[in-house]
């Protein structure tokens, strides 16, 4: 019986040895595994950090303003008795548009016109007898004073007509008509607007930082957020005081509109070009990654084996930013290799495979000019072409 106790005590320490031996060996076994596994490589894009020619720019929220427009008012009270034009109609220089009753005035012309000829034929004859001896000077005197007079009575009152009789200042659109036939307006009554169309003015406001960068003549171009409209331009005035509640500078530009698309009070984007800049290393935006520590890229290098490439984090100092580029400061050389997609898997020394079928589509820099083939100059993999950039405050 003891003999079978021990045999037994035996062969549950012989089992119970070899499971907890198996388990020590599978879990050695599992984690030589994981600690000698080489992760797959990562497949990611990339852009080669080169200097190219950036085009910086100031960009603003501009206010579109006809450069001709009024609102035209009425110079003389009275009934208006007839409404020459139409909404939206184009208007010519001096062409009439509103008639106010003049029947007063016309009245009143006759008499003086009437008036005038009666002190004109006295004024020859008071010369006549002057001539002869047979009058007084003063009579003649007399007589002049009272033709002019007559005269001046006579120009009053046609200025009073012209008052009535209401014409374009310029050549343009007229708006909507404020007034109707039969009713009765005042002096200052405004009756409708008149907008050249054919140029625009831009007012947009600056940082009083931006304005020792800015001056007359130099090029702007202006967006709209509705339509297609883009056109270009140049700066015309600056605002000789900087405003002490905002400290902002109102600028002024000029546009043209031969379309007609923009219409005065309508929304712009502006943006104003400042000349170009040589040797600056821009990359896509995609390729900067932000934390607490700082603004950082992953650079492409080579592995310790052969055709093997890892990415190393390399802090960066970023600078100005347009469209899809971004200034790289300092942190880089010129033909480093930088991944622009896939980071979010990547980290220090993570094995990757280059694939630039796959890469974001690069962003063509604001103000950057197009090539004939249509074809945006500077792609995310490619920033070596011509760019724009903004200022950021």
């Amino acid at each position: 019986m003891v003999k079978r106790l021990i045999i037994a005590v035996i062969l549950l320490a012989v089992i119970v040895g070899g499971i907890v031996g198996f388990n020590r060996f599978r879990d050695s076994m599992i984690s030589d595994f994981f600690a000698n596994q080489k992760p797959a490589p990562v497949t990611v894009s990339t852009s080669v950090a080169e200097p190219i020619t950036w085009r910086p720019g100031i960009e603003a929220i501009g206010t579109a303003v006809a450069a001709r427009g009024v609102d035209l008012a009425v110079e003389a009270g009275g009934t208006v008795r007839q409404i020459l034009f139409k909404s939206n109609e184009h208007v010519e220089e001096g062409q009439k548009l509103l008639q106010i009753s003049e029947r007063e005035e016309l009245a009143d012309l006759a008499a003086a016109e009437a008036a005038l000829e009666l002190a004109e034929t006295e004024l020859d004859r008071a010369r006549t007898l002057r001539e002869r001896g047979v009058s007084a000077v003063n009579n003649l005197d007399t007589a002049q004073a009272q033709a002019a007079s007559a005269r001046a009575q006579v120009a009053k009152i046609q200025a009073m007509l012209q008052q009535k009789e209401l014409t374009a200042p310029f050549e343009g659109v007229i708006g909507i008509p404020q007034v109707d036939v039969g009713g009765y307006v005042t002096a200052g009554t405004v009756y409708a607007t008149l907008q050249d169309l054919d140029a625009m003015r831009v007012d947009f406001a600056l940082p009083e930082q931006q304005i020792s960068r800015i001056r007359p003549d130099m090029p702007v171009t202006a967006t709209s957020e509705v339509g297609d409209y883009r056109a270009s331009g140049k700066i015309t005035g600056i605002e000789p005081k900087v405003d002490p509640n905002s400290r902002l500078v109102t600028v002024r530009a000029e546009v043209a509109n031969e379309t007609g698309q923009i219409y005065p009070g309508q929304f712009l984007r502006v943006r104003v070009e400042l000349p170009d800049e040589e040797q600056v290393i821009a990359l896509p935006q995609t390729t900067l990654m932000t934390s607490l520590y700082g603004d950082s890229v992953y650079v492409v290098r080579d592995g310790e084996e052969e055709d093997q490439k890892v990415v190393e984090q390399v802090f960066v100092k970023a600078g100005r930013r347009d469209g899809g580029l971004i200034e790289i400061v300092s942190g880089l050389e010129p033909g480093d290799v930088v991944v622009n997609a896939g980071q979010n898997r990547l980290s220090g020394g993570a094995p990757v495979t280059i694939d630039n079928t796959v890469s974001p589509a690069g962003a063509q820099p604001a103000g950057a000019p197009e090539p004939a083939n249509g074809q945006p100059q500077a792609q995310a993999q490619q920033p070596a072409a011509a760019g724009a950039e903004t200022e950021t405050e």
